[in-house]
This record gives C-alpha cells, structure tokens and sequence, in this order.
C-alpha cells in the first residue's frame, strides 16, 4: 500500500510595495544596484520585480529618492537660531557625513533635472525654514544654500570616490581620508565667509 504523502501548502508570496524596494536597494547601495540583485534581496524574481519598477534608472532614482528623504536636514532653532555663518557650516557637515554613508548619490541631488519632485519639495521647504529663521528672502536662501550645498556635494564626492585608490599607492586610507576632509572643511569655511559677504553687497546694492 502506498502511503500518499501531503502536499506542502505554499506560503503566501512576499507582498512587494515600493518601500520595501526602496529598502533592499538601500541595503546593496546605489552603485551596485542590480535588478537581480534587489529581485534576490525580496526573495522574488527579477521578472516579478519589473511590475512594480519599469527599469534600472527608475530603480535607481527610487532608491535615491528614498535615502534623500531619509536625511535629517539640520534645522534651525527658531528660538535661539545663531549665526547664519555658524548654520551654514553645520549644513556642511551634513553634506559630507550623507555623502561618505552614500556613495553614488550626488549625481541624484545636484543636477536638477535628475532630481524628483519629493526631493524638490525637501529642498524648496529647507530653503523656507532658512529664509524664515534668518529672516533673509527665499531667493537669497535659495542662492545661499544651492551655492554650499552645490560645491560640499560636489567636492565631497570626489573625496570619497577617490580616497585610498590609484594613483597613490600604499598610504594609510584613514590617514589621507581625513587629511582630504580637513581641507575639504577649510575650503568650505572659505565658501561661507566668501558667500556670506556677496550676500551682503547684494542686499546693500
């Protein structure tokens, strides 16, 4: 007599929402995103995959949204907000510790035309906070703020994208990493003081 052994009922599939997506992506880190890749992190198929993503780039721009949304803009105290100089030099720092944790972003933040409208809206609503704060126009905010972040984004990058890689060979990477940094702060600083006073002349003319 043979024994009919039971049918093993199938789990219910992952459900796959774009958050979860978002997440996987974020876990394997934007220069390495592939479509199998984040298929595998989710446990489904990369085919499955493609109907809730259409391609790479929208992936990769989901992604990118995703960790944008997730910074933690410095803010000023309404109450006791200091020196606009001593902000901008926090904001910085900012900048700098986001790029170091996520390699392959800036290209998403500083060209306009690749950045999303929720990452927009974050943007336009920082550049509000400050105006308000400081008690400067939006357009001034605007400048002030695209101008540092522009540059910090921008210079941060090729810090993190090149420390510890050719042409330089057998250097210690924590030693030439914060040797970098360190000029990359003095070099901020410089850009503070310098727009700060454009800032001014601009206001007075």
């Amino acid at each position: 007599m043979t024994t009919q052994q039971p049918v093993k009922a199938r789990g219910r599939p992952p459900t796959i929402t774009l958050e979860r997506i978002a997440n996987a992506g974020i876990e394997i880190g934007l220069p390495n995103i592939t479509f199998v890749g984040v298929a595998s992190a989710l446990g489904i198929s990369h085919m499955a995959l493609y109907k809730h993503v259409p391609n790479l780039k929208a992936l990769k721009c989901l992604v990118a949204e995703e960790i944008f949304q997730r910074w933690n803009i410095p803010r000023a105290s309404n109450d006791a907000p200091g020196e606009l100089k001593e902000y901008l030099s926090t904001f910085a720092a900012s900048i700098s510790e986001f790029v170091k944790a996520h390699p392959g972003l800036t290209p998403y933040v500083i060209r306009r035309l690749a950045a999303t409208q929720p990452m927009i809206e974050k943007i336009r609503a920082h550049q509000n906070h400050i105006a308000e704060v400081y008690d400067i126009s939006q357009e001034q905010a605007r400048w002030l703020l695209a101008t540092i972040a522009f540059q910090c984004f921008s210079v941060a990058d090729t810090i993190y994208s090149v420390v510890g890689k050719e042409p330089v060979e057998g250097a210690s990477r924590g030693l030439e990493e914060a040797e970098m940094e360190a000029e990359l702060e003095e070099g901020m600083r410089a850009l503070i003081t310098g727009a700060l006073v454009i800032l001014n002349e601009r206001s007075r003319g």
